[in-house]
């Protein structure tokens, strides 16, 4: 997707959600009264996160497309070195091939998000699609860890509003987006990758960035010691929506489409 498409999502789903743990899927008129202070709940925008507004120097390091057979452990141990605890946004079918990573992630205590089955742009899709997609990685994350995912990640942040909404009332899970991106699959190197990060975080932030790249991971030494120096504390996404622990919640599972 082209840089423009990404920052014209980004500046297109500006809102953030507070909301206490849903133990269900459930009807909308279930779910609006959910969100705290915002009212009801009837566009896809009320159930996206970019940021959250926060006066705590807090920051959520997120990475999509893994896990990794080589490249995630490497950058396990460089979050595992520094205390940090980030959140993943795994492809079903990478996290079924390598669940051991999946448990590691757990154990270490990361969490562990939806980033769709075989990562399609989702535009176009019907909602039985879509579903399904997010259903089977539920599955996935579920089989390795014994609980499934309580946020999704569009690939390239395509989702229509009216899409975003349907997966909130449907399976009660939010649409995470982004508000750092150091566009690292254009693959400009480590120093830019790392320097973008580090320039614009920011108190409430989401930062992106890809686990299945090696300059990536080559960078995150420099921007997660750059971030920590700037006085941010990195949090999970559940962290940072002010949620429970996602490991923790009790969603019930849905099967997947054959």
């Amino acid at each position: 997707m082209a840089p423009l498409s990404r920052r014209s999502l980004i500046l297109a789903a500006t809102c953030g959600l507070a909301i206490p743990a849903i133990l269900r899927p459930a009807s909308a008129q279930a779910i609006q009264p959910s969100f705290a202070g915002r009212g009801p709940i009837l566009r896809g925008i009320d159930a996206t996160v970019t940021r959250i507004p926060t006066a705590q120097p807090l920051v959520a390091m997120t990475f999509d497309d893994g896990p990794h057979p080589s490249l995630t452990p490497q950058l396990l141990d460089m979050l595992a070195a520094r205390g940090i605890r980030a959140t993943f946004y795994v492809i079903g079918r990478n996290a079924a091939r390598y669940p051991q990573i999946l448990q590691r992630m757990v154990a270490e205590g990361h969490e562990i998000g939806n980033h769709t089955w075989s990562h399609p742009s989702l535009f176009g899709h019907s909602d039985a699609s879509v579903l399904n997609q997010i259903d089977r990685t539920n599955q996935a994350v579920h089989a390795a860890v014994g609980r499934p995912p309580v946020t999704m990640r569009p690939p390239y942040g395509n989702l229509y509003d009216r899409q975003r909404l349907m997966l909130f009332q449907a399976r009660a899970m939010p649409t995470i987006i982004w508000s750092v991106d150091p566009q690292d699959w254009q693959r400009p190197g480590s120093s830019v990758v790392s320097q973008r990060i580090v320039r614009n975080c920011h108190s409430g932030g989401v930062v992106l960035a890809h686990d299945i790249h090696s300059a990536t991971v080559r960078a995150m030494p420099s921007a997660l010691d750059g971030v920590t120096g700037r006085g941010f504390r990195f949090v999970t996404v559940s962290e940072l929506i002010g949620w429970p622990r996602w490991d923790r919640r009790r969603l019930r599972l849905v099967a997947a489409r054959a």
